[in-house]
């Protein structure tokens, strides 16, 4: 298997671990006499395990090289997705969920270590734009196939599936050949000592918090949408897949654009661009998200456009900060993401604000925080080339 589809693969898996299984969160709200809150549960905490394990695996596949945890957490992964498919309560479906994320952590930010280990400079900048061009693929695909199989088969079968594709990733890690990476060493004292030094790198902590807070919007999307379309606007599961699959269109064009666009204009340029984006967006949900379907996915749309013209400039620009332990970096950088994920799927399924309207301030927090943080860095870059320059 080629690397590159390897790691596509890789990128894939939370998209696939969590947008296949939607269409099935009001069903077993009905099944199981349970809330949305408490459906959701299975998204929230699959998000706050799978965080937590990126930190453990990171620096592990530092200090032991990526294959042996790339193989160890895609057979764990296989094995949850299986347990899930015959979990009897929201309980049992909780736990199964945790060993799944536990894999899937493995899975996921060797994705971002192996980009890094394997290409440089414009050649990785495209390889994550192309990731993002294929991997909405799956939040596309997903949710019609989950819908498809909820009204043909079960929602057990989601699960069976999950696990079952999880089968060619696990080919593709015994396939895989060490990369050549500066490995570490140490126990437990090291691992702090290189978390310690990482979090010290200023501008990486920045960027991570504010690329972390960027997309919580369209997080608080995927843990309402379900509700939104099915139960608010009377969609069926299929449908709901139709436009869900609207909305991860528009990532997949923006992740095509950036990869048109980076070879002709600079990263921070492009950025600002989609950040401005992401504000018209918010504010066209919130103006008028709540009318129709398609008045909310419109709006929503160019979101999710924006979202994907920008993700793999703010993964670039974050990576490019650190040299060394590229393994800890990706696994803190997806830490941030998906636990400020988890925050909003789980307080967006609280009900304490109308849905749309609680997806469009996300957005707009999400636009204008990081324009405002890369005007003062630049702000004072400047001042301190000025201050080198008086010096001289």
């Amino acid at each position: 298997m080629p690397n590159l589809v390897l790691i596509i693969l890789l990128a894939a898996f939370p998209a696939l671990s969590t947008d296949m299984y939607l269409p099935a969160i009001p069903t077993l709200q009905d099944m199981w006499g349970i809330s949305l809150a408490q459906a959701n549960l299975s998204l929230v905490v699959f998000f706050v395990c799978f965080s937590f394990f990126l930190l453990v695996h990171g620096p592990l596949s530092d200090r032991i090289g990526r294959k042996p945890v790339l193989v160890g957490g895609v057979l764990l992964y296989i094995v949850g997705s299986f347990a899930c498919a015959a979990s009897g309560s929201i309980t049992q479906l909780v736990l199964a969920r945790m060993a799944q994320a536990t894999g899937a952590a493995a899975a996921s930010f060797l994705s971002l270590a192996l980009t890094k280990d394997l290409y440089e400079g414009l050649d990785r900048q495209k390889v994550l734009a192309l990731i993002g061009v294929i991997v909405p693929l799956c939040p596309m695909l997903a949710p019609m196939l989950g819908g498809w199989m909820l009204g043909s088969l079960s929602w057990r079968w989601i699960f069976i599936c999950q696990g079952t594709c999880a089968l060619a990733a696990l080919y593709g890690g015994f396939r895989l050949r060490e990369p050549e990476f500066e490995r570490t060493t140490g126990g437990l004292g090291a691992v702090v000592s290189r978390y310690r030094v990482l979090l010290s790198n200023r501008r990486y902590v920045i960027y991570t918090l504010v690329f972390s807070i960027m997309p919580t919007g369209f997080f608080a999307f995927i843990g309402g949408s379900a509700d939104i379309y099915i139960r608010d606007f009377g969609l069926d599961a299929q449908s709901y897949g139709l436009a869900f699959g609207f909305n991860a269109l528009g990532m997949m064009a923006g992740s095509f654009a950036c990869s048109r666009l980076c070879v002709g204009f600079e990263s921070w340029k492009i950025l600002k661009f989609s950040l401005v984006g992401l504000f018209v967006g918010g504010a066209g949900i919130l103006l008028g998200g709540a009318a129709s379907p398609w008045i909310f996915a419109l709006p929503m749309f160019v979101v999710s456009f924006f979202m994907g013209l920008s993700r793999p400039l703010a993964n670039h620009m974050t990576l490019e900060e650190v040299d060394t332990d590229v393994g800890a970096a990706s696994a803190v950088m997806t830490f941030g993401l998906f636990m400020f994920a988890a925050v909003a799927m789980e307080v967006v399924s609280l009900g304490l604000m109308p849905k749309p309207e609680f997806i469009a301030a996300l957005t707009l927090v999400g636009a204008v925080l990081p324009m405002v943080t890369l005007a003062l860095l630049g702000r004072h870059e400047r001042r301190r080339a000025r201050r080198a320059e008086e010096k001289e």
